[in-house]
């Protein structure tokens, strides 16, 4: 995927958001037993975004950081409401709904199949709009699914943030926009490596495969009997 520019601020942004998952521990970069990604990709790096909920200082600037980027790209004016999708997306659509004084929601996967059958919890209302919330996305699949379900609810949808994005896999932001989704995040993985190469985190082996795969992600997972060209 092509290089993006981004302000200096989003930029400084990234990196501080790089340095924060690795120092928690939730970047994991394993060459010799590559990882399955949700969408069926192999992947010798794996980012764990749900480990930040337990680290307190380090939330609290995530969420500083994800307020500063919603503010400039969007515009909390532009919001009615918040919501997350189930599950790693709940946390961090209540603590972005917090600061910004707005109502929260969050969506399942599926309608729960009993009671009232809802998807989305909360109080979801005609003409709301819905900022989407999840803690990362690789190829965009969920974020579509979940913007349907806002949608069938009678709300409106056109942007969805998330603390990293893989920008990887080719075609996630395409298939967003065709969506009607613009993609607003905080780090990606080449921050990560950038960070990862500045304080020597890993060996120069690991990150060599890591820059390696980011080169040719469809080739690489297809060569390790993952998903690859369709």
């Amino acid at each position: 995927m092509p290089d993006v520019a981004r302000t200096p601020q989003a930029a400084r942004r990234g990196r501080t958001m790089a340095r924060i998952l690795l120092d928690i521990g939730a970047v994991n970069i394993r060459p010799e037993e590559p990882f399955t990604l949700t969408a069926g990709w192999k992947s010798p790096v794996y980012i764990d975004c749900r480990k930040l909920i337990s680290f307190p200082d380090e939330r609290r600037n995530a969420m500083a950081m994800a307020a500063e980027t919603i503010g400039e790209e969007i515009g909390f004016s532009a919001i009615d409401a918040v919501a997350g999708g189930e599950t790693a997306g709940i946390p961090y659509a209540a603590w972005i709904a917090e600061a910004a004084h707005k109502p929260m929601m969050y969506i399942r996967k599926q309608p729960k199949g009993f009671g009232r059958n809802a998807q989305i919890e909360g109080d979801p209302r005609d003409g709301l709009r819905v900022l989407l919330v999840e803690d990362l996305t690789s190829d965009g699949g969920s974020k579509i699914k979940f913007a349907e379900a806002i949608r069938k609810a009678g709300m409106t949808v056109t942007d969805t943030f998330v603390l990293f994005f893989y920008r990887a896999f080719p075609g996630a932001l395409e298939s967003l926009a065709g969506a009607g989704l613009a993609l607003h995040y905080l780090a990606d993985w080449r921050d990560v490596l950038d960070e990862v190469e500045a304080g020597r985190d890993y060996s120069p082996a690991a990150l060599a495969t890591a820059r390696d795969f980011l080169r040719d992600p469809v080739a690489w997972s297809s060569a390790r009997g993952g998903r690859g060209a369709v």
